[in-house]
């Protein structure tokens, strides 16, 4: 039968009494969508096919010679823990809707993939998520990309190796658009951060039973059904056994040095001193530096950040209805819409990100973040948080605010926030802090089971 979707209980991959179904849904899966993949070293191809016969071929032999199954990368997971041996690089393909086209698939082929965000792509709903037009997009995301391919490891070596391959493997029919690297940052705890300075991928959605299992679950269940991030594969030999899921790709550049000044700005407008002078920041992120939520008190230095909260008890006086955690995962609704998040940095610096040093010795741009996520339905899930909470003053609660760190478009109302943590005085409105995150380009893509790759 097929593989149920919609089961509300984490998938037990390891289980003895697995049906075929699903063992055979886990042995055509790509890794890194039900669980992310090492890829502290990240190298993204971005490719156009031009001759029907040669694109699948090349495909095909990456497939077949370069890729593991999802099952394969939890095994390897479950051995690095108990002490074993390190885990096989990751290589992902996604392929998107002018890709299929160019394979060979017929437009009412396409038409087979029930999400009309994909069979549009990313530059025809611009105007639907606020992103700059296309002529702002850098030169390789303005030219139609029919495929992306990443390479992901612990060490650089391995990636560096992988890539020379593949590309040396690229047909002469075929072109190389262009190219990104990504690399993990780390504060001194150890914890992945990004260039703002905060800790991230926190509140993931998770799917596998000993993922779930090691979570505290008192207040929030990150427990999610398989449909958040998979559909079947209407291409694969077997659409209910053999799966894929949408990926959004977005690069988006971070202005460090502005989002610093904004955060000594808001201190000293709220007059805020001493340690305090950190939940500035943390109203436009919605957790401290560390990644303890703002519906907390800061945390002493060391120990576990507690992840398991709610925004319920909070009316806005601790953390903002804009505060971005709190915009693009409400906590008490909308689970439905939460993607399974797979980015990674980009961009070199000589300043180090968790440190105190003045907004001046930041950097202005060539910084940020490439923005990486698994879901089951793109409209429903991506171009939904963008839309209606990120980009959406009057949500959660009318006229407080745009996301302050990914919301797009005009910011024409002005906003308070709490003097003082939980209490209900508020700041004289301003206006609402600018725009530091720039989407500088991307593209929306399918990523195939491997049963589809390897009958190309």
């Amino acid at each position: 039968m097929p593989v149920d979707l919609n089961n509300e209980r984490p998938l037990a991959w390891d289980s003895a009494t697995l049906d075929a179904d699903t063992k055979a849904m886990l042995d055509n899966l790509q890794p890194n969508i039900l669980r992310a993949h090492v890829r502290e070293h990240l190298s993204v191809l971005f490719v156009r096919f031009n001759n029907v016969a040669e694109g699948k071929a090349f495909l095909r032999r990456i497939a077949t010679t370069k890729m593991k199954s999802a099952r394969k990368h939890l095994e390897e997971v479950r051995d690095f823990a108990a002490g074993r041996r390190r885990g096989t690089p990751y290589v992902g393909i996604g392929i998107s809707k002018a890709g299929y086209r160019d394979l060979g698939h017929t437009v009412e082929d396409v038409r087979k993939f029930g999400d009309p965000v994909f069979r549009d792509g990313m530059k025809r709903r611009i105007g639907l998520v606020e992103d700059p037009p296309v002529e702002q997009w850098e030169r390789t995301y303005q030219r139609e990309i029919h495929a992306v391919i990443l390479i992901g490891d612990a060490e650089p070596g391995p990636v560096a190796a992988l890539r020379e391959e593949i590309l040396a493997d690229l047909p002469e029919s075929a072109r190389l658009l262009g190219e990104e690297s990504g690399r993990g940052m780390r504060n001194p705890a150890g914890e992945g951060i990004e260039h703002f300075g905060y800790v991230d991928g926190r509140s993931q959605p998770l799917f596998l039973k000993d993922e779930v299992d090691k979570e505290p679950k008192k207040h929030w269940d990150p427990a999610f059904p398989l449909g958040n991030v998979l559909v079947p594969d209407p291409f694969a030999p077997n659409p209910a056994r053999h799966h894929g899921s949408y990926l959004v790709f977005r690069k988006l550049e971070q202005n460090v040095r502005a989002f610093k000044e904004i955060e000594r700005d808001l201190a000293d407008g709220l007059g805020l001193s001493g340690t305090d002078r950190d939940r500035a920041g943390a109203m436009l992120v919605g957790r401290f530096k560390d990644g303890t939520p703002l519906t907390l008190k800061p945390r002493a230095t060391g120990g576990p950040v507690d992840n398991d909260f709610t925004f319920e008890a909070d009316d806005g006086s601790k953390c903002p209805f804009s505060g971005h955690v709190r915009k693009t995962n409400p906590r008490s609704f909308g689970r439905e819409v939460l993607m399974a998040r797979r980015g990674q940095t980009y961009g070199e610096r000589t300043d180090d990100p968790w440190d105190d040093s003045a907004p001046e010795d930041r950097p202005s741009g060539e910084v940020g973040l490439l923005f990486m996520a698994f879901n089951g339905s793109l409209l429903a899930q991506f171009e939904f948080t963008q839309q209606s909470w990120a980009d959406n003053p009057d949500f959660e609660v009318p006229a407080t605010g745009h996301d302050p760190v990914i919301g797009q478009g005009d910011r024409d109302i002005k906003v308070s926030f709490p003097k003082v943590w939980g209490k209900p005085e508020m700041s004289v409105p301003q206006a609402q802090v600018a725009q530091t995150v720039t989407m500088k380009g991307g593209e929306y893509f399918f990523a195939p089971s491997l049963a589809y790759l390897r009958n190309l």
